[in-house]
């Protein structure tokens, strides 16, 4: 009895195995959880350095006055009270004022391809409590309570098939605390410019060929991925200019080195 139960059983598993419903049905379960994994794909969050796409882009400039929708004057930033100064000068963004992306009546101090973004990871001391946790970067460029995490950041910005590297130098356009959209995936909010979620200098705008208002996609980068081109060469705050003083100081100090240990000997 016990031996023929034993084949029943037996003979019942192959059949189940082999039954063309049941396989059918494990085939849909697997479908299913295929199709499952795919959403949950589409469905996660963009990361910190995905393309920001079509979002509406105003020009502004160092020095500039208020007037239209710009409510306050652009001599001073979000991280630098004396701007204008530090820049060297009004940024006149009159075509008919400027020469290879730069203002003829001077040499900026800064990189002329600047932006702003509508966050400041600063408050009145120390940084906002949040940005430890929302910008990605932090850990690595926290310098201090007085220094922003966020100042002199690389970004790319596109036009169709054109693409400029600018600093991130101000806070703006309008709001100074929308982190959801800069560090996030909300869209810029509705604003009395359009719902710009981003300024840029009238070297990015000469560059990319852009109107006074207009739609660009950026994304922020890593130093390593920006191409060098007109936004290497000038501007104390520039890491090209930062890092090739560096290394003209290193291959200068190398000769000096070796001519004072022959001395020595």
């Amino acid at each position: 009895m016990g031996k023929r139960c034993s084949l029943v059983f037996f003979y019942l598993a192959i059949f189940i195995a082999f039954d063309p419903a049941h396989a059918a049905q494990n085939e849909t379960t697997s479908e299913k959880q295929k199709s499952l994994v795919r959403k949950s794909s589409v469905a996660r969050p963009a990361g910190p350095y995905s393309w920001k796409t079509n979002i509406v882009t105003t020009i502004f400039w160092v020095g500039e006055q208020p007037g239209g929708h710009n409510l306050v004057p652009n001599h001073t930033s979000a991280w630098d009270k004396q701007w204008s100064k530090s820049y060297g000068g009004f940024d006149d963004p009159d075509p008919g004022h400027r020469h290879h992306y730069l203002p003829v009546k001077f040499t900026p101090r800064q990189n002329p391809f600047y932006c702003a973004l509508p966050y400041n990871d600063k408050a009145y001391t120390g940084h906002r409590p949040e940005a430890p946790k929302i910008v990605p970067w932090f850990k690595d460029a926290y310098r201090g309570p007085a220094v922003s995490t966020c100042k002199d950041r690389w970004v790319a910005i596109r036009k169709g098939d054109r693409v400029v590297y600018a600093q991130w130098e101000d806070a703006g356009p309008f709001r100074t605390d929308h982190w959801q959209y800069v560090f996030g995936d909300e869209r810029p909010k509705p604003s009395l410019n359009g719902g710009a979620g981003l300024d840029v200098s009238p070297a990015v705008r000469d560059y990319l060929g852009l109107k006074q208002t207009d739609v660009t996609d950026w994304r922020f980068v890593d130093f390593s991925e920006v191409a060098r081109g007109p936004w290497s060469t000038l501007g104390e705050n520039n890491t090209f200019v930062i890092n090739g003083r560096k290394k003209s100081v290193k291959l200068a100090e190398g000769p000096r080195r070796k001519k004072q240990g022959v001395i020595s000997r």
